[in-house]
């Protein structure tokens, strides 16, 4: 399962909020949203992601194992 909770710990170091993400930088709500509730997303936002935040992959998502 992939697992997003890197990426809200690379936002609160880099000390940039949803807001910003949405208003200044383009991104919508709703991969906001599916990134909340563990949806897939496009390799694109991905690389726009980490292209913004000036991050890894690694700095957005996660594998964890399924128990």
């Amino acid at each position: 399962m992939i697992s997003y909770a890197p990426f809200y710990e690379t936002l609160l170091n880099r000390g940039i909020t949803e807001y910003q993400l949405i208003f200044k930088h383009g991104f919508s709500a709703s991969i906001l949203h599916r990134m909340k509730h563990g949806a897939a997303i496009t390799t694109k936002t991905l690389d726009t992601l980490c292209f913004v935040l000036n991050c890894n992959v690694s700095d957005v998502l996660e594998y964890v194992e399924d128990k």
